[in-house]
């Protein structure tokens, strides 16, 4: 098993993608990657991350739609507009926005 690295971002988290034009909230974190092979190949060689870093489960947005992303930590930055992100999901999984964190539910706190 390989060591596993800090995470830079916690649970509520607002981040954007370092490459590409997408912004979302962290609603999950694994240690290290934790996805499919298949979807490791399909990222191209030139940019692929490292496994032996934290994967962040991200409820994203871009100009176009949302969807649920996975990336890793060396793809990720704090994201400083402050703006909520805007993704169906978020009113299931936390309760309010203040300072560019999220809230978690409390029923889904550990």
């Amino acid at each position: 098993m390989p060591p596993v690295a800090h995470a830079s971002f916690a649970i509520g988290d607002v981040v954007r993608h370092r490459l590409f034009d997408f912004r979302g909230v962290v609603f999950d974190v694994d240690p290290v990657f934790a996805n499919s092979e298949e979807w490791y190949a399909a990222i191209p060689a030139d940019i692929r991350p490292r496994k032996d870093q934290p994967f962040y489960h991200l409820l994203a947005e871009n100009s176009d739609s949302t969807y649920v992303a996975y990336v890793s930590q060396q793809n990720l930055v704090m994201d400083d507009t402050e703006e909520p992100i805007d993704h169906p999901a978020i009113p299931g999984l936390f309760t309010g926005y203040e300072q560019g964190k999220y809230r978690l539910r409390r029923e889904h706190r550990h």
